[in-house]
């Protein structure tokens, strides 16, 4: 009897806003990730970020980009919905020094650094902002009326995501009960009055100002990641056995439609850009 495997799911952030790092813009909007469709998810320089991504598998997995979402309000969230196409190969940006996360101890012969292709599948109808998810975290035996459809078990699922309890990693692992929950909250919405305090939705015992609250503070919740190892934890990690190589893939490929902007050049190349990430 063969047995089938689960497939993994995952959520991975970008940074949709322009950011010129080394002469080059390293924005990547849900946006730009539609346009080109598929693209390399390349400029990963944390051990743990890397080593999820060295467990991808093609065509058996799903993930999640999550974003700044640039177009209808400022807050972090999921945006898009991907699948991951290509695994784990040689991220050849790592050994080209004009690129903005160049880094020397990388090079082909013995590369330290992997990603993956990504392919674009569907926008999410409703953003779920990372606001949404604390919200949902803090009133799990209290959900307001508008979010009762995801019920107790959907509420305590968010509550144990990795983005709620150390959100600063950039690839994450989630579980299916998550993703079932954020495809609901992305297709059928109905928290917008919740979200922006119009007096309606309020939790059964307690309000919802902290969410009001926390979307004035958004500037606090940044993309930049917190998480981005020193070369001493760098090196105590290659000790302990996180460097580990996997299969040799196509180290020396260039992407697909990749932004560039070159060095000292103050016009920006306005065709869309692949994968531009932040560090960790």
């Amino acid at each position: 009897m063969s047995l089938t495997r689960t497939p993994m799911l995952w959520l991975l952030k970008a940074e949709p806003d322009s950011r010129i790092v080394k002469g080059k813009d390293v924005k990547f909007s849900v946006d730009d990730f539609e346009s080109v469709k598929t693209s390399p998810w390349e400029g990963v320089r944390n051990y743990e970020a890397r080593n999820l991504m060295k467990e991808m598998k093609s065509e058996e997995q799903e993930s999640f980009k999550a974003c700044f979402w640039d177009g209808r309000c400022a807050a972090i969230g999921i945006a898009a919905f991907a699948e991951v196409s290509t695994e784990a190969y040689p991220d050849h940006t790592a050994w080209d020094s004009s690129h903005p996360y160049y880094d020397p101890k990388s090079d082909k012969s013995s590369p330290k650094w992997f990603m993956v292709d990504l392919t674009f599948k569907s926008r999410a109808q409703h953003f779920v902002s990372l606001t949404l998810l604390k919200y949902i975290s803090e009133h799990v035996d209290d959900l307001p009326e508008e979010l009762e459809y995801i019920g107790s078990e959907g509420a305590k699922a968010i509550k144990g995501m990795d983005l709620i309890n150390r959100g600063r990693l950039s690839v994450q692992r989630i579980q299916k009960p998550v993703r079932d929950v954020i495809k609901l909250l992305a297709e059928r919405g109905g928290w917008d009055e919740l979200m922006f305090g119009k007096g309606k939705g309020k939790s059964k015992g307690a309000g919802s100002g902290n969410v009001s609250k926390n979307r004035k503070n958004k500037g606090k919740e940044s993309t930049r990641e917190e998480d981005v190892e020193s070369e001493d934890q760098r090196e105590e990690n290659e000790k302990d056995g996180y460097n580990q190589k996997s299969p040799p893939g196509k180290a020396d490929g260039k992407g697909k439609g990749r932004k560039r902007k070159a060095e000292g050049n103050e016009h920006v190349d306005q065709r869309p850009a692949t994968r531009a990430r932040t560090r960790s």
